[in-house]
């Protein structure tokens, strides 16, 4: 198997395997959300460790997540990587990730508020494995947090926001 990258992240086991079809000798990983397995790319490995660190530093029901979820921005099928929703369903944050040689720029940053126009989440929140940015939408605009929230903490800041 491949020697994958240390993250800024806590260390997490992943299910890890050589896939076999492969010619270039890449790994599989099970990821427990889509139940299946994928191909362990760059940014897959960030997504995995950082879908980890959510469910068990903060609080993150995987129940209320869901990875690769479908939608369409103006016509044209795009992909959010990781959404995370309210008890009752609705959108609690749109969560991209790059590979951890991707620098985050304005343009991630663009992508994924593009998103949010679809989807209506609160947060917004960007990992490349070693950097990680949450900002809230709020008032019109989206205002950087100075950590992670965790899941309970979210709830609590738009419990009002979400009986609208």
């Amino acid at each position: 198997m491949k020697k994958h990258p240390v993250l800024n992240l806590p260390p997490c086991a992943l299910d890890i395997r050589p896939d076999a079809d492969s010619r270039r000798g890449a790994d599989k990983v099970y990821d427990r959300l889509r139940q299946r397995w994928v191909s362990l790319t760059p940014e897959e490995w960030v997504r995995q460790n950082f879908v980890a660190f959510l469910v068990l530093q903060r609080a993150f029901p995987p129940q209320f997540m869901t990875n690769e979820l479908g939608l369409k921005l103006n016509g044209t099928q795009r992909r959010a990587d990781t959404m995370v929703y309210t008890p009752s369903l609705r959108p609690l944050a749109v969560v991209e990730y790059k590979a951890p040689e991707v620098t985050l720029t304005q343009k991630v940053f663009d992508q994924i508020a593009r998103y949010n126009i679809v989807m209506g989440a609160p947060y917004l929140i960007v990992s490349n494995g070693m950097h990680h940015f949450c900002c809230r939408y709020r008032d019109g605009g989206y205002v950087f947090l100075p950590d992670i929230p965790a899941y309970p903490d979210m709830l609590a800041e738009t419990s009002g926001e979400n009986n609208k």
